[in-house]
Order: C-alpha cells, then sequence, then structure tokens
C-alpha cells in the first residue's frame, strides 16, 4: 500500500492532545493496519511511535436548504489513527509553512 497516511487531522480537539499528552491525529487509508501505520509514520516524520490507535469514522448524510429546497448529501467514512510519540519528541506537521 502506497499511499498510508492520507493528511493530519488538525482541530481544536487534536490540537489540545498533541500540545498535552504528545498524541497527533491523522486520516489514513482504510484497510491499512495499525504496524503499516507507525512504519509510515516513522519513515515520514523521523520519530518513534509509542502506540497507535485506529477508529472508523461512519458516513454521515449532510442536508442543506437552499432556494429550490432540501439538497440532501453523505459524507464518505473515514479511518482516523492516533499516534502516540515519546515525551521530548516533536512531530512536525506543518512543515516549512
Amino acid at each position: 500500500m502506497k499511499n498510508i497516511i492520507i493528511k493530519p487531522h488538525i482541530t481544536e480537539k487534536t490540537e489540545k492532545l498533541s500540545e498535552t499528552m504528545n498524541r497527533h491525529t491523522f486520516i489514513v487509508h482504510k484497510k491499512a493496519n495499525k504496524i503499516e501505520i507507525k512504519k509510515a509514520i516513522e519513515e515520514m516524520y523521523g520519530v518513534p511511535v509509542v502506540s497507535v490507535n485506529t477508529m472508523i469514522m461512519p458516513a454521515r448524510t449532510k442536508n442543506r436548504m437552499t432556494r429550490s429546497g432540501v439538497i440532501k448529501g453523505r459524507k464518505a467514512s473515514y479511518k482516523k489513527a492516533i499516534v502516540m510519540i515519546p515525551d521530548g519528541e516533536e512531530l512536525d506537521i506543518y512543515g516549512e509553512l
């Protein structure tokens, strides 16, 4: 599997988690397992990984009111991984911004 890590998942909750507990959240390929995710993080960012927790977020329906009526849509499901790195290590998610 080539593209295991799709993108970092950045929200207020994940930022607080990364600052206080050294846990970073990523959206990953749905068929990737914990071992593959751990290897991909270590290779991409060059930091050791202590543990990996994964969860599959379910699909959701979205409704929107417009002039022409209600538009119904669907948000696809995805897999999320929470990666814990040891104390003293730092993960540079933003890169050269």
